[in-house]
Order: structure tokens, then C-alpha cells, then sequence
């Protein structure tokens, strides 16, 4: 299926909608029926039908097949924010004394989820290095129902071999999860090489305007059916229709906005690399990254994100490093039109800082829209005062 078709014309019937070329936000919370037969059979199946906007809504479904269709899969659910897509995925697929295995230092929401609220119920976690495939098969046990990846994560990129993975999974009856979210469907597609489910927070590059927050979770229509009866609707989580238009508006610049960042990455990558200041720059599709190989094989394309090691001191440093950025603002999150840093030390205490820990000096860069020159006349500025 063509990309420009998918983005443009799937699941949009205009002339249902007055030959209006945008999709409307159909903003109810309730549908109507005709028949108690009709009422009936959508209260048998609320998945398939118009029922109450918490389920299934006429804007949310143009999004769903773009979204499905993106990622190579059978269908999508749309959920409040990449945290809930996480949440109900698992929890979906495990039960008490259930065990599962993890890539090291996953998202915050999942690891929170993994450690603090799944050992109530009896489900435990493992973490591993998920670099190489001896780590998962030496983790699993007889009880391990699930495997969670993040390939890359977001900080040093650290990938997994997804197809080893995969095949490693389905030889023990073991569902996978990735989190896509760095490189998009269009740039990995995660089913291609045997993932069970894939998702990804549309508040990155999917929404790509900073102005509003979503995830999305993809897979066959049997699995997503389980999830949507039993996690999505007994939590609440699915996503609401202005929302859901935000994301079909940001979808219709996703591969430009895309290839844009792209470029503009590989410039500021090239200057990062030669400024004395930095001691190491880490991007997964660079000629120095570890697994360059690997994310050539199951990558094709890289961008937006990613991290430098400075050479500094203290805390205090850093800090003025950062604040004396113009164009770069401090916060987390990426994926919209401005560019952001986000330095590890700012989630530590001064006191903490501990100058031989190459963490605690590692700065994550997000490269927006802006022109490159832009951005290197601003980090060469700050960088001076390091």
C-alpha cells in the first residue's frame, strides 16, 4: 500500500462528510440506534460498531486504519498516551506468577509498571542487556509469558536483534512487545520481522506539533480485540476525537517532517563530532555506533534524537551549558517542531554529580525543524561556556 495513499485517502469516505477534504471531529459522546437489534449486537461487540465514544469513534477509526496500515498490521487502537498503550498491552498478556523479561532501563511508565505495580500480583521482571540474544534465552523460564523490548531507547540506542528475538519468543509460546516510538513505522516495522505488538507514543513525531498526547498499539486484530474489551474500556484510555484529529493533521507531514529532521541531524552530528568540548556523541545510525550493522539491517532511517557526553565538571556546568542555548529549550518528550535538550543532571542533585560517571554528562538532543546552521551557531555559542 502506497504511503502517500495511506496518508491522504485511507479510511476517509469524503462524501459521508459533506466533500469536506478534512475528516471532521465527529465530537459526541453517544450514538443512536434504530433497532434493539442494533443495540444488542453492538453490546456484543462494541469493537465493530458505533456504541459510546470511550470505545470506537467514527474520527478515531480514520486514524486507526492509517495507523494499522503504517505499521503493516491488522488493526490499531488508539489510546490517551503511549504510557496507557504500554500498560494495556502487558497487562493483557500476563497473569499472577506470570514472568517477564525486559531490555534494561525501558521507558520510566514502564518500568514503573514492571516494578511497582505488577509484583502486587504476583508478576515478576527481569532486565536484561539486550544487545545480544544469549541474555533473553538465559532469562527465561518456564513461566515467562512475555518479552519487552525498546529498540532503540532513547538515550544511548542500545538496539535488539528484533528477528532473533522473535523467533526465539514464538519457539516458547511467548508473546513480544516493542516500543517503536524512535523510529516510527517508517522507519522499522516491527511485524515484518516477527513482533507481536507495537507501539509507540503519538505525541512524538505521529502528532509532530507539541500539542497533544497519545499511543498507539498495533498487531492482529484478535489480539487488539482482547486488549480493547478488557483493558482499554475497563480503564478508560482510548483516545478522544479532537485528539484523534490532531494526530490524523500531524500525519499528513509525518515523511517530510521526517526526512527534514534527517538532514538536519546528520549536519549537527557531524559538528558534535569534531567539537572539542564533546567527548563522545551517540546516534544509532553513526559511523562510530557499536551495532551500526544491526540498525542498518532492521532500520531505515534515523532521526531527531541524540546524545552527547560532555566534558564538564559539575552540575552547575551543565546547567549554564543548557540555559545558554537560544534556540534549544529544556524539557523532555521530542517529535514536535522545536528543538529541545534534556541533560541527565537535571534529574539528579548537585550534590550527586559525580564527574567520572559518563551518565551524569550525558545531554539528549532533540533536532526539530529548524535550519542546521540555526542550531550549530547556538550550540557553538553555548559550548564556549564549557
Amino acid at each position: 500500500m502506497d504511503l502517500s495513499y495511506i496518508i491522504n485517502e485511507l479510511g476517509e469516505d469524503r462524501s459521508s462528510y459533506f466533500n469536506a477534504v478534512a475528516p471532521p471531529i465527529i465530537q459526541t459522546s453517544n450514538f443512536t440506534f434504530n433497532s434493539f437489534a442494533d443495540i444488542r449486537a453492538a453490546f456484543q461487540d462494541e469493537m465493530s460498531t458505533y456504541l459510546y465514544s470511550r470505545g470506537v469513534n467514527p474520527t478515531v477509526n480514520i486514524l486507526r486504519k492509517k495507523l494499522a496500515a503504517l505499521d503493516e498490521a491488522e488493526d490499531a487502537l488508539v489510546f490517551n498516551s503511549g504510557a496507557s498503550a504500554i500498560f494495556c498491552a502487558v497487562l493483557a498478556n500476563v497473569k499472577g506468577g506470570d514472568h517477564i523479561v525486559s531490555v534494561q532501563k525501558p521507558y520510566t511508565w514502564a518500568y514503573r509498571m514492571f516494578d511497582n505495580i505488577l509484583p502486587r500480583f504476583g508478576v515478576s521482571t527481569t532486565y536484561v542487556d539486550g544487545t545480544r540474544i544469549e541474555n533473553f534465552e538465559g532469562a527465561l523460564r518456564p513461566e515467562t509469558r512475555l518479552i519487552y523490548l525498546e529498540s532503540p531507547n532513547t538515550l544511548t540506542y542500545e538496539l535488539q536483534d528484533l528477528e532473533a528475538v522473535a523467533r526465539l519468543a514464538k519457539s516458547r509460546g511467548i508473546i513480544t512487545i516493542i516500543d517503536n516510538s524512535y523510529c516510527t513505522p517508517l522507519y522499522q516495522k516491527p511485524h515484518q520481522l516477527g513482533i507481536d505488538l507495537s507501539l509507540q507514543s503519538a505525541t512524538k513525531y505521529i502528532g509532530g506539533h507539541s500539542d497533544t498526547v497519545a499511543g498507539v498499539l498495533t498487531g492482529t486484530k484478535e489480539m487488539l480485540a482482547k486488549i480493547f474489551n478488557e483493558q482499554l474500556l475497563n480503564t478508560g484510555s482510548g483516545i478522544m476525537p479532537f485528539n484523534a484529529w490532531l494526530l490524523l493533521r500531524g500525519l499528513r507531514t509525518l515523511p517530510m517532517r521526517l526526512d527534514r529532521i534527517s538532514q538536519t541531524t546528520q549536519k549537527v552530528l557531524t559538528y558534535l563530532k569534531q567539537h572539542p568540548k564533546i567527548e563522545r556523541v551517540f546516534f544509532p545510525l553513526d559511523d562510530d555506533f557499536p551495532q551500526l550493522e544491526l540498525a542498518r539491517r532492521q532500520m531505515t532511517g534515523a532521526c531527531g534524537l541524540l546524545t552527547v557526553q560532555l566534558k564538564a565538571n559539575s552540575a552547575e556546568q551543565i546547567e549554564k551549558f543548557a540555559y545558554t542555548l537560544k534556540h534549544f529549550l529544556v524539557a523532555v518528550s521530542w517529535g514536535g517542531h522545536e528543538s529541545l535538550i534534556l541533560p541527565q543532571a537535571a534529574g539528579i542533585s548537585p550534590e550527586e554529580f559525580d564527574p567520572a560517571n559518563e551518565r551524569h554528562r550525558m545531554a539528549r538532543i532533540y533536532i526539530g525543524l529548524e535550519d542546521a546552521d540555526y542550531l550549530i551557531r547556538d550550540l557553538e555559542q553555548a559550548l564556549e561556556t564549557l
